[in-house]
């Protein structure tokens, strides 16, 4: 009989500690960041002079979207997301790419804050084009490499084209 009781309370204390909800945030928190209205009209010129008619984002970054996606959207700055990309400049200069066939995966959160707020506005397979001022990029503070040279200089206005493969 005791046996039954304790097997009894053993089952009964898994299914409780099962249905305790644990917080699993990840830490990262939207960025409240103010694009300066000189960086705006510089981005606005920059599109205009190459031809290209973007969207403009209330946080002050403009964008193309070639392709929604469908499906699964991303849900917060958590989110794991699998990325094929191709980073330039206006000058058509490439600075960072995925390598054919290959792709790149981290959480939202880790990454600049134009993309942080670009790339939910697509879902999985979607496609975007984002144009991003310095003030959502990387700022007063260049970029560099691992051995310390610059790739992206400081005060930089850079386009993205991102397909978004997975979010997990």
């Amino acid at each position: 009989m005791m046996k039954k009781i304790l097997l009894g309370l053993v089952v009964a204390s898994v299914i409780i500690a099962s249905c305790v909800k644990t917080d699993n945030k990840c830490g990262y928190t939207d960025s409240n960041a103010v694009v300066p209205a000189s960086q705006i009209d510089s981005l606005q010129k920059l599109l205009s002079d190459s031809g290209i008619t973007a969207t403009q984002h209330a946080s002050g970054f403009f964008y193309t979207i070639d392709n929604a996606g469908s499906g699964t959207g991303i849900t917060n700055l958590c989110s794991t997301i699998t990325v094929n990309y191709k980073g330039s400049f206006f000058n058509k200069h490439v600075f960072d790419s995925t390598a054919t066939g290959s792709a790149a995966t981290f959480q939202l959160g880790q990454v600049i804050v134009g993309w942080q707020k670009g790339i939910p506005l697509i879902s999985k397979n979607g496609d975007i084009t984002l144009y991003i001022p310095p003030a959502l990029g990387y700022g007063a503070v260049p970029a560099t490499d691992s051995q310390g040279n610059v790739v992206i200089p400081a005060n930089s206005y850079l386009k993205f084209k991102v397909h978004l493969a997975d979010i997990q």
